[in-house]
C-alpha cells in the first residue's frame, strides 16, 4: 500500500490540473516574450522570458514529480519514489544559477554598449507576464504551504511578477526619457535576485541528498529525551535522514537496563513512542544492547568509535 499523501489540501487530480493550468500559461508567456524582446531588442524582456522558462520547466518536473511520488515503494526501490522531487529541485535551481550568472555577463555586456529598445513592446508584454505571472502564483499558493517543491515555485512566480514590474518601469522610462541603459540595469537587477533565490534555497536539496539530518529536529534534544526514558542507559550510532520531504527516519543503538526480552520490547515501543510523539519521528530502527554487551567508544552520530589518543 502507498504512504504518499498530498499536503496542499487538495486531492491529486485537483493539484495536478492546476499545475497544468500553469505550465501552459508560463509557456504561452515565455514564447511571447521572447519574440517580443527580440524584435524590440530588449534584453530585461528576455530576462524575464529565461526566468519564465525555468519556472515553466519547474513546473513541468513538479508535474512529473507528483506523478512519480505517488508510487509504493518497490523491491528496486525500497524507500518509495517521493525524493524525485528533491533531486528536480536541485537541477532546477543549478539551471537557475547558471541562467542567473549569464544574465548579468549580459546586462554588463549592454551598459557597455547599450543597443535602442522598443519600449511599448517591452510594457505590452511584461504587462502580460504580469498578469500570467500573478495567476500562476494564485494557483499554487493554496499548494505551496505543505510541499517545498510547490513553495518554491509560488516563491519563483511571485518574483517573476516583481520582475514584470520592473520590466514595465524600465519601459515606460525609455519611453518617456529615451534612456537605454535602464534596460541592463533592469536585466542585472533581475539576475540577482534569481540567483538570491537559487542560493538561498539550493541548501535544502542538498542536504537531503546528502542524507542531513532534518533541520527542524535538535539532535541533542532528541538525545536527552532518549536518555531520559526509563530503562535507557545510554544512546549511541544516531543515524537521522530524511526518507521523502514528510517522513523522517532514525537508526540508533540503545543501551538498556534489562532483564529479559519482555523488559526489551517495552523499552523499545517507549523510545518509538517518544520518537513520534516528540520529533514527529514515525519510522525507527533501533537495536538495543545490554551494558555488558554494549559497543565500546561509539561515536554519537554516525556510525564509528573514537579514537584513542
Amino acid at each position: 500500500m502507498s504512504h504518499v499523501h498530498d499536503h496542499d489540501g487538495l486531492d491529486p487530480e485537483s493539484g495536478d490540473r492546476r499545475v497544468s493550468i500553469a505550465i501552459w500559461a508560463n509557456a504561452l508567456l515565455t514564447i511571447g516574450q521572447v519574440v517580443g524582446g527580440v524584435f524590440s531588442g530588449s534584453l530585461a524582456l528576455i530576462a524575464d522570458a529565461l526566468h519564465n522558462f525555468s519556472d515553466m520547466a519547474s513546473l513541468v518536473i513538479a508535474f512529473a514529480a507528483r506523478k512519480i511520488a505517488r508510487r509504493p515503494a518497490d523491491e528496486r526501490m525500497t524507500f518509495g519514489y517521493g525524493r524525485i522531487e528533491i533531486v528536480a529541485a536541485l537541477i532546477n535551481y543549478t539551471s537557475l544559477i547558471i541562467i542567473g550568472f549569464y544574465l548579468v555577463y549580459e546586462g554588463v555586456m549592454r551598459i557597455i554598449d547599450p543597443p535602442a529598445v522598443g519600449g511599448w513592446t517591452v510594457i505590452i508584454l511584461g504587462g502580460v507576464a504580469l498578469v500570467i505571472d500573478s495567476l500562476t502564483a494564485l494557483l499554487t499558493y493554496s499548494m505551496q504551504k505543505g510541499s517545498v517543491n510547490i513553495r518554491a515555485l509560488f516563491l519563483h512566480n511571485l518574483s517573476d511578477a516583481l520582475a514584470s514590474i520592473a520590466v514595465v518601469a524600465g519601459g515606460t522610462l525609455i519611453l518617456l526619457y529615451d534612456w537605454r541603459l535602464v534596460d541592463p540595469l533592469v536585466t542585472i537587477g533581475i539576475a540577482v535576485y534569481i540567483l538570491y533565490l537559487s542560493f538561498r534555497e539550493i541548501g535544502q536539496p542538498i542536504r537531503t541528498l546528502m542524507l542531513g539530518s532534518p533541520p527542524d529536529i535538535d539532535g541533542e534534544s532528541l538525545v536527552e529525551n532518549i536518555r531520559r526514558l526509563p530503562g535507557v542507559e545510554d544512546v549511541h550510532h544516531i543515524h537521522l535522514w530524511q526518507m521523502q520531504e514528510h517522513q523522517t527516519a532514525m537508526n540508533a543503538h540503545v543501551i538498556v537496563l534489562a532483564a529479559g526480552i519482555e523488559d526489551f520490547e517495552i523499552i523499545r515501543c517507549r523510545i518509538k513512542q517518544a520518537l513520534e510523539d516528540g520529533f514527529g519521528i514515525a519510522h525507527s530502527t533501533l537495536e538495543l544492547e545490554t551494558t555488558d554487551r554494549a559497543c565500546r567508544n561509539a561515536l554519537l552520530f554516525g556510525h564509528g568509535a573514537y579514537e584513542d589518543k
